[in-house]
């Protein structure tokens, strides 16, 4: 009998059913794709963040800009009439709100160079970790954990035409100063107070920012001679681009909605010269039952925000451009 055996054809039961699946693989699942269930389990975990965002930012940004092109005083038995964009024509004829709407531009601006500066440099002085340098970062960013109406409160005891500041001066034999009295010593003291309470975050950024400064470069160019403002403005700086960037976003856009610290203060005063725009919206607008006017002002509050916001953003974008080309 020869030891050579002829190969047999597969029997059938072998060989794949047309249209069935290949051993070794998840029915109507094709190779390296993954289950259905795991789109639904992704899904769920999305939901609930969506439906916060939606309920609490969409929602009300929508009702806003509906109830901006209304004249409506907030009572459920009115119903809003329709008066298109005359609530915006409003806001440049009134003179109160552009006087908000100014001031309102000069503690954005002249606020946000200060509290950046100020953290800047104390973030330069407290770069390298020790304890005293541990301990003066948690007292630096102290105020910023204080609510601003609480910090409003303290300042005022402090600066008020019978505060304690004044009364060393008297008793000194010097003449009280108008911190909150007059108005360009009242928007200079608003200014100056707002930094001292919000320059803990920015504080914060910029550390970050100058720990991720390569030790290589700055030991470079210390070998390569140069001083500690030629390190700063070529080696440093430019590495503290980004941080730079978050920091100016965020301070201009938490001092635009500048509130509660005006509210407890100044209250607005002397003469409507701290009067902010946030301040108009809630504390002179809402209270009047113009719920269309009010709107309006956060409709306009928010584009300046984000026009802000978008054009610090292309500016860093094409200076980056820049400097790569």
């Amino acid at each position: 009998m020869s030891a050579n055996t002829t190969d047999k054809p597969p029997a059938a039961a072998d060989l794949p059913r047309r249209g069935g699946t290949v051993p070794g693989r998840a029915a109507g699942r094709p190779s390296g794709s993954r289950p259905r269930t795991s789109g639904w389990v992704e899904a769920s975990m999305v939901l609930p963040a969506l439906v916060v965002f939606v309920g609490l930012l969409v929602v009300p940004v929508g009702y806003a800009v509906y109830y901006s092109f209304t004249d409506y005083n907030g009572f459920p038995t009115q119903t809003p009439e329709i008066v298109g964009l005359d609530n915006y024509v409003r806001i440049f004829e009134t003179a109160d709100v552009r006087g908000s709407m100014v001031v309102t531009a000069v503690v954005a601006v002249a606020g946000s160079l200060a509290v950046n500066a100020a953290a800047l440099c104390l973030a330069l002085l407290l770069w390298r970790t020790t304890r005293f340098t541990a301990f003066a970062r948690v007292v630096m960013f102290y105020p910023h954990v204080l609510s601003l109406i609480v910090v409003g409160f303290l300042w005022s005891a402090m600066l008020g035409p019978q505060g304690a500041v004044n009364s060393l001066l008297e008793s000194l034999g010097s003449s009280p100063l108008p911190f909150l009295s007059d108005e360009t010593w009242a928007l200079a003291t608003l200014i100056v107070v707002i930094a001292w309470a919000q320059f803990g975050v920015q504080l914060l950024i910029y550390l970050a920012g100058l720990q991720a400064v390569p030790a290589e470069l700055l030991e470079a160019s210390r070998m390569d001679g140069a001083n500690r403002w030629q390190t700063f403005r070529h080696v440093t700086w430019p590495a503290l681009a980004p941080s730079v960037t978050v920091a100016l976003i965020t301070s201009m856009i938490s001092l635009l909605k500048t509130y509660d610290v005006v509210v407890s203060l100044t209250g607005g005063g002397p003469a409507g010269s701290t009067k902010t725009f946030a301040y108009q919206i809630l504390a002179v607008e809402f209270p009047k039952r113009q719920v269309g006017l009010a709107s309006a002002e956060a409709v306009v509050l928010i584009l300046v925000a984000a026009i802000l916001a978008f054009g610090v953003l292309a500016l860093r974008r094409r200076h980056d451009e820049g400097a790569q080309a």
